[in-house]
């Protein structure tokens, strides 16, 4: 067999084997590649200030890393702050000091009564007979008033006027006093009973 022929055969036969070690080529382009990883592992991607040494510290200034932690929006430090709240809003009008809600004023309780009737319709020396309440109001003088039962104290007859300072009975002619009701003119035995009354708001009033 030539030489010629004998490379051929050993180049056919070397084509088709594979070495199973790796190359040294490859070796060092993965060990390249690992390197490269570590390296963009470790670079920081904040900015540093182009005039920077290589701590990132500018010329008379802070290093990145405090920059950083000092670069926070302005009014977020109150709220880091844990366990404070925004102040209550203060609670609207109408309590007091004590906490109870404001006093109004009370209106004063009118007095339970009959309101008789008007006070002017009573004239002064003289007197007025509210027949359906058998009772005869007189006013003996200015802003005084007094009131008596209306039923005369002889047989029961109602009164029927008041002049001359006396209360007169229609029946037999009996009179009484207008300011105390005593018996002026029989044959009345007792004095007319006296009843309690207040003047409100202008108003007769029997209690």
């Amino acid at each position: 067999m030539t030489p010629e022929s004998m490379r051929d055969s050993e180049s056919r036969s070397g084509g088709a084997r594979q070495n199973p070690r790796p190359t040294r080529r490859g070796v060092l382009l993965g060990v390249s590649l690992a390197g490269l990883g570590g390296v963009l592992a470790g670079c920081s991607t904040a900015a540093v200030p182009y005039d920077a040494n290589e701590a990132g510290v500018a010329p008379g200034g802070q290093a990145q890393g405090a920059m950083a932690s000092q670069g926070a929006t302005p009014g977020q430090g109150a709220m880091a702050t844990p366990g404070t709240m925004p102040p209550s809003p203060a609670p609207a009008g109408g309590m007091q000091g004590g906490g109870r809600p404001s006093d109004k004023p009370k209106k004063a309780a009118k007095p339970t009564g009959t309101v008789l009737g008007a006070a002017s319709e009573v004239p002064v020396g003289g007197g007025k007979i509210y027949t359906a309440a058998r009772i005869v109001v007189t006013q003996p003088a200015r802003g005084r008033y007094k009131a008596f039962s209306a039923v005369c104290t002889h047989v029961g007859c109602i009164m029927s006027k008041v002049t001359n300072g006396t209360i007169d009975c229609p029946c037999h002619g009996s009179e009484f006093k207008i300011t105390t009701g005593a018996v002026v003119t029989g044959p009345a035995p007792s004095p007319l009973p006296e009843k309690q009354i207040k003047i409100v708001d202008g108003m007769v009033v029997l209690l």
